[in-house]
Formats: C-alpha cells, structure tokens, sequence
C-alpha cells in the first residue's frame, strides 16, 4: 500500500526533472555565442570570398590575360574611381538619389500589394479574375514597362514610381496569396469559433498566420522594385531626375569608361546587399524564431 502512495510523488519528481533538463537544454541553445565562432562562421567567410574575387581580378590584369584596360580595368582603378567621387562629395549623392526612390516606390508598392493580395487570397471571383494576370505581371521583365512609362508620364519621378510598382506590386501580392493558401484550415476554424470574423479574423488570424509567405514576397519586391528602379535610371536619363546608380552606370557606358561601369555595379551590388542584411533579414529570422522555426543563437 505504502508503495502504491509513493508512485505518483516518483512520477512528479520525474516529470520535474525532465521538466528542468529541457529548460537546461533551451537556456544553453539561446546563449550568445562568441565574438570569436561569429566572426568565423559569418563574418569570415563572405570577407574570405570578396578577397578571392579581388585576388582572381588583379590576377588577370597582371598576368595580361584580360590585357585591355578599356576591358577590365584593375582593382585598384575602380577604387581610384570610388575615391574620387568620394572626395568631390557625390558618392553618396549617387547612392541617396537609387536608395530613396527605390524605398519609397517600395513602400507605394506595400499600401497596393497587400490588400490586393488578401482580395486575390480570400475572394474566389477575384482571385479568378485576376490571379492569372498577376503571375504574368510577375514574370514580366521589369524593362518592358520603361518604355511606356515614358511616354505615358513623361521623364520625371512620376515614371520610376510606376516602373517601380508594377515590378513589386505583383511579387508583394502573390506572396501574401502564397502565404494565406498555407494557413492551416484548423486555424480559421478556431478565430470563428472565438469570434473572429470578417477584418478582425483577417487581422488576427490570417495575416499572423501567413506572415512566413508574405514575407517572402517582401523580400522578392523589394529585389523586383530595386531591379526596375535600375532599369528605368538606365534607359530613362534626363538631367532634371538627377544621377543616381542606374544613370552613372549608363554614364561610364556612354563615356567608355569602364572603371565608372564597374563602380557602379559594386555601388548597385552592395545597396542591394545592405537593404537585405539591415531590414528583411532579420525580419525574416524574427517571424522564423517567433515559429519556433530557428533556434536562437
């Protein structure tokens, strides 16, 4: 009898062990790792690979396999480039005039792009209508719509906005779409039964819920909106839009100047990589981790 009464005390010690065995387990998996193993599983390797890039270039400079300068002008001729347009205090002009068109025409394309995407998700008439034509949108060269938005709005701001929209607008949709298609069902089952209908289901349950999806077409909007906005700064130049990465790239073109051509794809390279590494990274990690889906380290 004695041994019966003691079973369920043997059963919470276990549990309590086990209970703090786990917890042991979480606290060491979200300690914070050293300086020392970060640096070398994130920040050496992409360093390793740029100086790989950079030895390779001047490798075939130097060794005269690309002999042409007009061709392939060596490292240090960019940097000279770099340097200069640093110095005379237009570097960042350049770089001002791309990064705030292509964030704001960003931002337009998020207002439009997701309400449009929760129509096209949870209306079956106008996802119909014009889900096919969204997809087609999005496979679109973004350079197709240059031409015109030149002659519809003329060559001013009003053209790199439009471009810039109808780059991002259906990559921003189709990912909340994708995203609310993978909502479990239980999930909508459980908001109308707490009563969580109409915009406050949508707001609660859906876009929570579809966040994975819908950040994955931010992320591929903003890559189709920065890819149009270039577009556009190349084959739409006009002194009054000011240079920005896409006109100095055509600049160097026009003046065969290679070493301006290559400053201004490192330019376009690394704005492109920054946006990524300072906004939709960690937003992607943050609803990753809030899913349990990645551990914190």
């Amino acid at each position: 009898m004695a041994s019966t009464d003691t079973t369920p005390a043997k059963d919470g010690a276990d549990l309590a062990g086990l209970e703090a065995g786990l917890d042991a387990l979480e606290t060491v998996q979200q300690g914070r790792k050293p300086f020392r193993q970060t640096f070398v599983e994130k920040i050496l390797p992409p360093i390793t690979a740029i100086l790989l890039v950079l030895v390779v270039w001047q490798g075939l400079v130097s060794f005269k396999i690309v002999d042409d300068p007009s061709k392939l002008p060596a490292p240090s001729d960019v940097w000279q480039v770099v340097r200069d347009a640093w110095l005379q205090g237009e570097l960042l002009g350049y770089i001002w005039t791309s990064v705030s068109r292509g964030l704001l025409g960003f931002c337009f394309a998020l207002l439009i792009g997701t309400p449009l995407g929760l129509l096209v998700a949870r209306v079956k008439f106008v996802r119909a209508a014009i889900g096919p034509i969204l997809s087609g949108l999005q496979s679109l060269p973004s350079v197709a719509w240059v031409p015109p938005a030149v002659i519809w709005l003329g060559l001013n701001n009003s053209m790199m906005y439009a471009v810039i929209l109808l780059g991002a607008v259906p990559s921003i949709a189709n990912g909340l779409v994708s995203g609310v298609d993978q909502v479990p069902p239980l999930f909508l089952r459980a908001g109308r039964t707490l009563g969580a209908t109409g915009l406050k289901g949508t707001w609660h349950i859906v876009l929570p819920a579809a966040l994975p999806g819908y950040v994955a077409g931010l992320k591929q909007g903003w890559a189709f909106s920065w890819r149009s906005l270039m577009a556009a700064e190349i084959i739409a130049s006009f002194p009054d839009l000011g240079v920005g990465l896409g006109q100095l790239l055509e600049n160097g073109r026009n003046a065969s100047d290679m070493a301006m051509v290559f400053e201004a794809i490192l330019l376009i390279l690394i704005v492109g990589i920054a946006i990524d590494l300072l906004i939709f990274s960690p937003l992607e990690r943050w609803v990753l981790r809030s899913r349990g889906l990645l551990v914190r380290n």
